[in-house]
């Protein structure tokens, strides 16, 4: 579906985009989860913290540094931030090292 053909208001369409992207991602996610596909499952993490930043206009710098610092640590596998958005909390997905 082309959401420009629907509407020109570029905020409108950017938002429309997150939640149809965001269904999208979380049906992906399921499926990831039952195939125990943490890696990908991870970057759908890191895809919706994305997609709530720059379509959704919800996150903050605070928690777009944390999101980089963490996705730049060995072991993490996605992250986003979680909440209400606007200086919340992040949450991290990372492997297990014992």
């Amino acid at each position: 579906m082309d959401l420009k053909s629907i509407n020109t208001d570029e905020e409108i369409v950017k938002r429309a985009r997150h939640v149809i992207t965001e269904i999208q991602r979380t049906c992906e996610g399921a499926e990831m989860l039952k195939q125990e596909n943490f890696k990908k499952f991870g970057d759908l993490m890191t895809e919706s913290h994305y997609s709530l930043k720059d379509d959704y206009n919800v996150s903050c710098p605070e928690l777009d540094s944390l999101v980089e610092y963490a996705l730049e640590i060995e072991g993490v596998l996605g992250s986003r931030m979680t909440g209400g958005g606007f200086g919340g909390c992040t949450v991290t997905l990372v492997t297990l090292c014992i």
